[in-house]
């Protein structure tokens, strides 16, 4: 049977599970006694297994086996669920996450389990409590526990079994690096070098890539084959700075033939059902739903008449495809619309008012198909923040409101990384340590609210904490200090401008900078990101009560309002979003000072930008003219006025790309089609404010 077909379906129902085990598994977390939640992990556990094997990812169907024999004692109340379960079972989860990702971006899901499995052995055997958790790796067998850390395979144990029938040792090396150290790779790198000289790297976990890219936590371990004794190349390793240990084991044929045998043992497919080849309903709680496809739990319940899906998967590459043709279709309704008017004849004048109604539902239709409920970004947090509060020994309560509040999938999939960094701040920099919380007459567990609205032809994201907040004369000293202001320029800034400093990039008020983030790391990218996404990001804040960002986001990005306007014998497009207000001025209200062309707005001066002059349009100068039409466009809280020739109208415009051809052009969005065919260029107002 040919498989292939089935993998786009098992991917999407693999992701599904996987979400809802890190959901029920946090639920669980808070009520451990609740067997019902037990029930759903181990049928979503036992579906995903069933799937993983028919498939042939062998590794992760073993690994999700060995989960489910775990969730199977708990269920039939023969162990209770614990802190050192559930950190094994969100590990568990982390290694199943990785293998689905490898299957999605063409690869095998192949991981090394090993460790993780052995652990869940463990638990299964009762050979693991909360009381000797860490100490059972240690009183495992020299090979048990080598085994769990690195897996090898078939060529590598002979390479290593033919090394020590020639004379030459063979040594596992376990290196931990200095919590203080700053540079672990460089770290890493120089006892790979000096191991190197006088032996031979068989295998290394991490992968050299990923500890060469610090992607480790303080330790690695490697084989190794040289001529060399263990106490000299202890005494090499330990000579390295910032090394805090280096444990050798000497491994003999007998010793390997065992962690064969043994890894041999633990990689063995359980017995799997045939293949799904139903679509599933993407309910969250679609695990019973599921399980009837796949092979019988062990005390099958009666089952009852399951109602029809009503949901389909469609690749979002139709998707786009729909939206491009319907956009042509709003192009060619503009120029009927234009025909119409121009002929005055009123047959046709009906029939294109007739499609202009139909063209607009089907507008919306197309619309929300594209639409996803922020629930899809929203649902990874949980298990996050659940994460970094374990990390930083905090205890963080995170609150979800509006998560079926809906986005474009464009602008879904390009919020995430932003919110990720704004959470991570929250939790680090902005809640307190529970010590502090309690000096300070606060509950020791902080809040995180993550909250999702709409408002007018927008969503706003809110990520708000009841921390420290943000005191204004610690952050202003960190600007001066930083060259990022001067002293006359904080005396007058408000507390909104000084708080806008944090976005600054670079910008950090963290008295230390840990490897999760502190509070301004990174912010600069994080605005510099929803700015290019036509959003923006401000922040309140109460010293002493917390902090709240707020990001405000196009409801799409793929049709938009604008205004219309003429410089000569062009047309440009405005984003309505991005424009305040429009207005005209006298020849004499615009003032030059220090060079630049000012105006007065709203009692406050704003920069003067002639657009005949910032893109050359020969046929119109605005110097030439008493009064000028000015668009007033924002960027965040930062005004400038733009001068046209005159105000053609407001429509709805598809943004087309300017494609590959034509390199990037400042202040050029992309381009629209108008109703007579020509083409106009859509400005991007945050190009002219700096």
């Amino acid at each position: 049977m040919d498989m292939n077909q089935y993998l786009s379906m098992f991917i999407d129902e693999s992701n599904d599970h996987l979400q809802s085990l890190n959901e029920n598994m946090l639920q669980l977390e808070g009520n451990p006694e609740d067997l019902g939640i037990v029930q759903v992990i181990f049928r979503s556990a036992h579906t995903l297994k069933g799937m993983a094997a028919t498939m042939g990812f062998e590794d992760l169907a073993s690994l999700t086996h060995k989960m489910e024999n775990v969730l199977d004692l708990v269920r039939n109340e023969k162990l209770k669920m614990q802190d050192y379960i559930f950190d094994t079972m969100f590990k568990s989860l982390d290694a199943l996450e990785t293998m689905v990702q490898d299957i999605t971006e063409g690869g095998q899901g192949k991981a090394d389990v090993s460790a993780i499995v052995a652990s869940l052995q463990a638990i299964e055997n009762g050979e693991m409590t909360s009381g000797n958790a860490s100490a059972t790796e240690k009183n495992k067998p020299a090979n048990a526990s080598i085994a769990s850390a690195v897996e090898l395979d078939e060529f590598q144990y002979s390479v290593l079994d033919q090394s020590i029938a020639e004379g030459h040792r063979v040594f596992y090396v376990d290196v931990l690096v200095s919590e203080h150290s700053q540079l672990k790779g460089v770290r890493a790198y120089m006892v790979f070098d000096m191991l190197e000289r006088s032996g031979e790297v068989v295998k290394a976990y991490p992968s050299v890539q990923d500890i060469e890219q610090e992607k480790f936590e303080r330790s690695f371990s490697l084989y190794y084959i040289t001529t060399k004794e263990a106490h000299e190349l202890e005494e090499g390793i330990m000579s390295i700075s910032e090394i805090e240990s280096a444990k050798l084991i000497q491994l003999d044929q007998e010793t390997l033939q065992q962690m064969a045998n043994q890894v041999a043992a633990t990689a063995e497919a359980p017995t799997v059902p045939t293949i799904v080849a139903e679509v599933a309903s993407p309910d969250k709680n679609s695990a019973s739903k599921e399980e009837a496809k796949t092979a019988p739990a062990k005390a099958a319940a009666p089952k009852q008449a399951a109602a029809p899906s009503r949901t389909i998967r469609v690749d979002i590459e139709r998707l786009d495809v729909l939206m491009n043709l319907f956009s042509e279709l709003l192009i060619d309704r503009s120029r009927l619309e234009q025909l119409a008017s121009e002929t005055g004849n009123n047959d046709l004048s009906d029939t294109v008012a007739h499609l202009s109604r139909v063209s607009t539902d089907l507008q919306n239709i197309v619309l929300k198909l594209r639409m996803v409920p922020v629930d899809t970004v929203f649902n990874r947090f949980p298990r996050m923040i659940r994460d970094l509060a374990k990390t930083l020994d905090k205890k963080i309560d995170l609150v979800i409101t509006g998560a079926e509040t809906e986005l474009d999938r464009t602008v879904i999939d390009e919020i995430g990384d932003p919110l990720v960094h704004l959470l991570r701040n929250a939790v680090d920099h902005g809640v307190e340590s529970i010590a502090e919380r309690v000096a300070a007459g606060k509950p020791e567990m902080g809040t995180v609210n993550l909250r999702a609205f709409h408002s007018g032809n927008h969503v706003f994201i809110e990520i708000e904490d009841d921390g420290k907040g943000i005191y204004r004369d610690k952050l202003l000293k960190t600007a001066i200090k930083r060259g990022v202001v001067t002293e006359e320029q904080g005396a007058k800034m408000s507390d909104d401008e000084v708080n806008q400093l944090l976005f600054a990039p670079g910008f950090s008020t963290a008295d230390i900078i840990s490897d999760i983030s502190g509070r301004g790391v990174g912010l600069d990218v994080v605005k510099s990101k929803i700015t290019s996404l036509g959003g923006n990001v401000t922040i309140h804040s109460t010293p002493g009560k917390g902090t709240n960002f707020s990001v405000q986001l196009p409801l799409t990005l793929s049709i938009i309002a604008a205004m219309l306007v003429r410089l000569g014998s062009e047309k440009y497009a405005v984003p309505l979003s991005s424009i305040v207000e429009t207005a005209i001025v006298q020849r004499e209200q615009v003032r030059n000072i220090h060079g630049n062309k000012m105006i007065t707005f709203r009692e406050s001066l704003i920069p003067y930008l002639s657009l005949s002059e910032v893109f050359s349009v020969p046929d119109f100068n605005d110097a030439d003219e008493q009064e000028t039409e000015i668009v007033v466009i924002r960027k965040g809280d930062r005004l400038a006025a733009v001068a046209v020739e005159e105000f053609i109208g407001q429509s709805e415009i598809v943004l087309k790309s300017m494609g590959t051809y034509l390199p990037a052009i400042e202040g050029i969005s992309g381009a629209t089609i108008l109703g007579d065919g020509q083409v106009a260029l859509i400005l991007d107002p945050n190009a002219f404010i700096k």
